[in-house]
């Protein structure tokens, strides 16, 4: 009987603890996260209008690619010498193995590849923006699957 008490007892201070520490689930982000999201640890969903001070979300547009449907999205505005938070959508097509993401020509020649994090049903990073900017430039999105397949899909950044 004396143990039970003793759990009783640590659950109730642990329940105390947690609820006194004002970071409850609706808490907003700290100013300072940078929204940087390891692997698999993306915890919280979006508002659609929450963005995260990366500015209004602008639509890439849809497309089907090697079996998959792709869609993408950045944020905000796009300045040479910085970055472009990218989100992408893929459905269908192999089991995916790894999505890079670019923003220039199709070779990637000037740019910065970056591998891009599965969030809960969307793939996400932030893409350098090369400066400066190639005439034409477009994000790129490389899809790897399961068997060491490369699908390519590139999206007009609308700039």
């Amino acid at each position: 009987m004396h143990a039970m008490n003793r759990l009783a007892s640590v659950l109730a201070t642990g329940a105390l603890l947690l609820s006194a520490c004002g970071k409850g689930a609706d808490a907003p982000a700290p100013a300072s996260d940078g929204h940087a999201h390891a692997p698999g640890t993306h915890d919280h969903d979006h508002a659609p209008t929450d963005d995260h001070g990366h500015g209004p979300t602008v639509e890439l547009g849809q497309s089907q690619h090697g079996g998959h449907t792709v869609r993408a999205s950045r944020d905000g505005e796009l300045k040479p010498g910085g970055e472009a938070p990218i989100d992408v959508w893929i459905t269908g097509g192999e089991p995916i193995a790894a999505v890079r993401f670019w923003i220039g020509t199709e070779d990637g020649s000037g740019a910065l590849k970056a591998k891009a994090a599965l969030e809960r049903d969307n793939w996400h990073t932030h893409a350098e923006v090369p400066e400066p900017l190639p005439a034409g430039s477009k994000l790129w999105v490389e899809i790897e699957s399961t068997t060491g397949t490369i699908v390519l899909a590139g999206f007009d950044l609308k700039a």
